[in-house]
């Protein structure tokens, strides 16, 4: 297949495309990651080249293809517990104060707003599981979104292979929560149960949604431009119970953005709640 240079005009054509159909922003110099992105996409259509690929997009741009271009572009790299600090605050004491206060209700509303393949919201779902038991007595709704459908479909099955596995979870939590189908690992149809998983493009108007208590939301913005992170969390703000928590990744701030929120001092690691 032929992976020639894609031309200035391609790029730019791919970068306004995406921008515009699904809000993430292709950055100049990417030209790696899109070769290495679509190149599979064209090749699985009979396509010789990445300009091929761009040619068919630029006479039907509402083409079926359309859909695999955003998935193939989407970043999706994540893994379970990831950078460890954030779960331990969540143990230690975000979800202890929610409990506090959501006792006399019994019910807690969870949102993981980029599932990618699932490794996030079911960390929190082990977590849950381990160190909260009085939760699934309670009414627990917990969603997991993401853009991608073949993303979403992986979180479903709850699959892992063995690299998978090993990328920040525990031993003796995977021998708790996991069984093993020849190279794969399975996560536990116990876990799984707790999550429900809806395609979402947070970019995008959101549907009617319950009031969240926790919303993740890391590493997601990063990939937006400003308006883009204004109006999520705009919107985010109307679904945002006034003692919920917003946690973001590390590289990201609701600072200089939306001037509703507030990051708790105290707590390290990115979570943000609104001001009173």
């Amino acid at each position: 297949m032929d992976d020639a240079v894609l031309s200035t005009e391609d790029y730019a054509f791919l970068a306004e495309l995406l921008l515009k159909r699904s809000a993430l922003v292709l950055e100049p110099g990417k030209e790696y990651l899109v070769r290495a992105r679509l190149l599979p996409v064209a090749s699985r259509h009979g396509l010789q080249s990445i300009s091929q690929l761009i040619g068919l997009l630029r006479k039907i741009q509402q083409t079926v293809l359309w859909p695999e271009i955003v998935e193939a572009m989407v970043t999706t790299e994540t893994s379970f517990f990831r950078d460890v600090h954030p779960f331990e605050t969540l143990r230690k004491t975000v979800l202890p104060e929610l409990i506090r206060a959501r006792r006399e209700r019994r019910e807690l509303n969870i949102w993981c707003a980029a599932a990618a393949s699932g490794q996030e919201p079911y960390s929190i779902a082990i977590l849950l599981k381990e160190h909260f038991p009085e939760l699934m007595t309670w009414k627990l709704n917990f969603l997991g979104t993401d853009i991608s459908k073949a993303m979403l479909q992986r979180s479903i099955e709850g699959r892992y292979s063995q690299l998978e596995v090993n990328r920040g979870l525990p031993a003796h939590l995977l021998l708790k929560y996991f069984h093993q189908e020849g190279s794969w690992w399975r996560l536990d149809q116990q876990v799984r149960n707790l999550v429900t998983f809806s395609q979402l493009n947070i970019a995008a108007a959101w549907p009617p949604m319950p009031r969240w208590d926790l919303v993740f939301l890391r590493n997601v913005m990063i990939y937006f431009d400003k308006s883009v992170k204004q109006n999520i969390l705009g919107q985010l703000r109307r679904t945002l119970q006034p003692d919920g928590y917003l946690v973001l990744g590390a590289a990201e701030t609701t600072l200089n953005l939306d001037d509703s929120y507030r990051r708790v001092e105290q707590l390290p690691f990115g979570f943000y709640q609104l001001k009173n």
